[in-house]
């Protein structure tokens, strides 16, 4: 695996070698990154990968300094999964002047759900994958589902930027348990972490009433989050929305439930297609 930490040197080595799948990540790596970085192989002749900690997606409250910054390790297993290419740049490569020009996605899209708890979040997030986009120039591009919100908000600016580039959405990587795998999972306690996978019984058992033909979703997210609420949780909310953009649903949408909640000191996502 060729490690490059900077945008001259990478756009060198990425010249001529066929069709790229790039998988962005902020490092910390865990197994679900690992299955994206394999699911990325299927698509391209190269797989390229990024660790940066982008600084413009923390918020005020959100402490950018105590993310987990293990680089040696994440090379160690993007090597396991063969990679071919990791971009590992610093914050002056990457933001040699400070970011004036800043994407602000649709606020109909970033306000609602993680942008509520997050304000800011998304127009950060957008900022370095497109800037990352320009610097790596991939074909594909993968996303886990896990980041819901995320996913949706990067396929609909590659769509209306006309961005040449294919983005494939990655199933979340589960513990036998169900609890979605996460770089935040580390931070719970024992206890905790046995309590972790009810966030994803209350998505399942959610799903297997709107698959039965419930139609009350107020009521079903309702008592999902009073249940969690019982037992020691913090829920941010649990909501039914439309695939495509997480608005409120029509009759005959696709549907996606959705999930976020503190336990201890730890916030959780998570979420299931229906």
């Amino acid at each position: 695996m060729q490690i490059h930490p900077t945008i001259t040197t990478l756009r060198k080595a990425l010249a001529n070698v066929g069709r790229i799948a790039f998988v962005p990540t902020m490092g910390n790596l865990h197994d679900g990154h690992l299955a994206l970085m394999h699911q990325a192989r299927q698509h391209a002749d190269v797989v390229v990968a990024s660790i940066f900690v982008n600084r413009l997606q923390f918020g005020p409250k959100e402490d950018f300094d105590k993310y987990p910054r293990t680089f040696d390790n994440d090379c160690a297993r993007l090597r396991e999964a063969a990679v071919d290419f990791l971009f590992a740049p610093d914050e002056q490569e990457m933001y040699p002047a400070p970011q004036r020009y800043v994407l602000e996605p649709d606020s109909a899209h970033t306000r609602i759900l993680e942008g509520a708890v997050r304000p800011g979040h998304f127009a950060g997030m957008a900022t370095v994958v497109l800037k990352l986009f320009n610097i790596v120039q991939p074909d594909v591009a993968v996303f886990g589902k896990k980041d819901y919100q995320q996913l949706m908000i990067l396929s609909n600016m590659v769509r209306e930027l006309a961005l040449p580039i294919e983005i494939v959405p990655g199933e979340t990587t589960r513990a036998d348990d169900g609890l979605a795998l996460s770089s935040r999972n580390g931070y719970l306690s024992l206890e905790e972490r046995a309590e972790a996978p009810r966030l994803h019984r209350q998505l399942l058992r959610i799903r297997e009433h709107i698959l039965a033909g419930e139609q009350d979703h107020l009521h079903l997210e309702t008592e999902a989050m009073a249940d969690l609420a019982a037992h020691g949780w913090q829920p941010d909310y649990i909501t039914v929305r439309r695939r495509s953009d997480l608005q409120t649903p029509a009759a005959g949408d696709s549907l996606v439930v959705l999930g976020a909640a503190r336990l201890g000191q730890t916030r959780l996502i998570d979420n299931l297609e229906i």
